[in-house]
């Protein structure tokens, strides 16, 4: 088989794997100590790259909240530091044997930890994906090939060319973690082909990304998803909590995928929560799309399409609509959703009990904004994506999602009859 580019960076990934996997959690630990301390160093010549990809982006007009999403900023780089040492922190899974028993044989035997390999990685856009996964591998034992999109070109090399040369320096292979410098698409369908050397691929971006990765790898994917997230206003809500926690959720930071796109208010509370909520929400330039009964209590919304209730705006752009009941808001949900994160504000704990039980998302909220969800948040110290499959791993991805298991066998001689 002639050898294309990513077969060139798979089989240094491989050999760099087996040698990663040897390493103790003390030494893993203090290479990461040390590529957060080398991030915050060179953080001005960081800037100096992310200045490159934001003059870009701004001459091909990229909207502003899309920009939010690649820029960098003095305190972002230390934020990623500190990320990557709240990794440090954590418990190394590897190696933990999460049972043992003794069968009928008299064999004793155990579940391991062990690392998944060679992950690759394929987004767009957030720098902080190449610090965060670089880093969530590296403790795991995993090497990485990231593949990061062009928008953010200049920032993804220069911060896996700081992280690499902090393993040169200290004595350790560099190939632990690799970067495509070629943002081509013919690339990046020979990540989706490379089932000789990645043993995972994790796509991480919009929906348009994420289908090509599922209808064109062979190599097994784990799906990270997009966000049409939705909060409930139920009819016990408190109404200013509820407005809280919707501003909260949809203009905090609307670029991201944890980011609120539908409200669902109840027919009772609509005439006293959607004016204040349209106040609020004004303020904050944002543009509703309605539906025909809750436009009645609207005086700047626009009529909602079909659409609007699949569509992952990323922008401040809220779809509103009424409902007559909680099941009417869970079946809105479970057909719309991307089953990522959705939330219920109420006092009534049988209606929120109802909701975590029906609603189908890899995280459910009660009286809480959805834009919880997040590695970091949730103490795993980054995320590799928030998964919204069901199998092998569902919501943040942190450490344990990043392996898998075998089983250890100890015997006294034994053979089978």
């Amino acid at each position: 088989m002639t050898e294309n580019y990513i077969d060139i960076l798979g089989i240094r990934a491989k050999k760099a794997s087996r040698e990663l996997a040897l390493l103790d959690s003390k030494t893993k630990d203090f290479l990461l100590g040390k590529m957060a301390e080398a991030l915050e160093v060179v953080s001005k010549e960081i800037l100096v790259e992310n200045a490159k990809d934001l003059a870009q982006a701004d001459s091909n007009g990229i909207s502003e909240t899309m920009q939010d999403r690649l820029r960098l900023t003095e305190e972002r780089i230390t934020a990623m530091a500190d990320g990557i040492r709240q990794v440090v922190g954590l418990s190394d899974p590897i190696g933990q044997v999460d049972k043992m028993w003794r069968n009928e044989d008299n064999l004793l035997i155990g579940k391991q930890r062990v690392p998944l390999g060679v992950i690759g990685i394929i987004y767009e856009s957030r720098p902080n994906v190449t610090t965060d996964a670089a880093a969530l591998c590296f403790k795991t034992g995993n090497a990485v090939i990231l593949r990061g999109g062009k928008d953010a070109y200049n920032s993804n090399k220069i911060l896996t060319e700081v992280l690499r040369a902090t393993l040169v320096v200290e004595g350790y292979s560099p190939d632990a973690i690799q970067f495509v410098d070629d943002t081509s698409h013919e690339v990046a369908n020979q990540m989706m082909k490379a089932t000789d050397y990645l043993d995972v691929l994790i796509p991480r971006g919009g929906a348009g990304l994420i289908r090509r990765v599922k209808e064109s790898a062979t190599v097994p994917v784990i799906e990270t998803g997009t966000g049409n997230n939705h909060v409930y206003v139920d009819k016990d809500a408190q109404i200013d909590m509820a407005l809280n926690i919707v501003n909260n959720a949809k203009t905090q930071r609307p670029s991201v995928c944890n980011a609120a796109e539908t409200v669902l208010v109840h027919s009772d509370i609509a005439e006293k929560f959607l004016p204040k909520l349209e106040e609020l929400l004004l303020e904050k330039k944002v543009q509703l799309r309605a539906d025909e009964q809750a436009i009645k209590y609207l005086k700047s919304a626009i009529p909602a399409e079909e659409d609007d209730w699949s569509t992952e705006y990323l922008d401040y752009i809220l779809a509103v609509k009424i409902v007559s009941s909680i099941e009417e808001a869970i079946e809105h949900i479970n057909k719309y959703n991307t089953k990522h994160s959705e939330a219920i504000v109420t006092d009534n704990y049988f209606a929120s009990q109802k909701f975590l039980a029906e609603v189908d998302a890899a995280a459910v909220y009660v009286n809480a904004s959805t834009r919880f969800t997040d590695g970091l948040v949730f103490g795993f110290g980054a995320e590799i994506g928030i998964s919204t499959q069901k199998l092998h791993a569902r919501g943040p991805m942190g450490l344990e999602e990043l392996t898998s298991t075998k089983y250890i066998i100890y015997g006294e001689g034994q053979i089978r009859e």
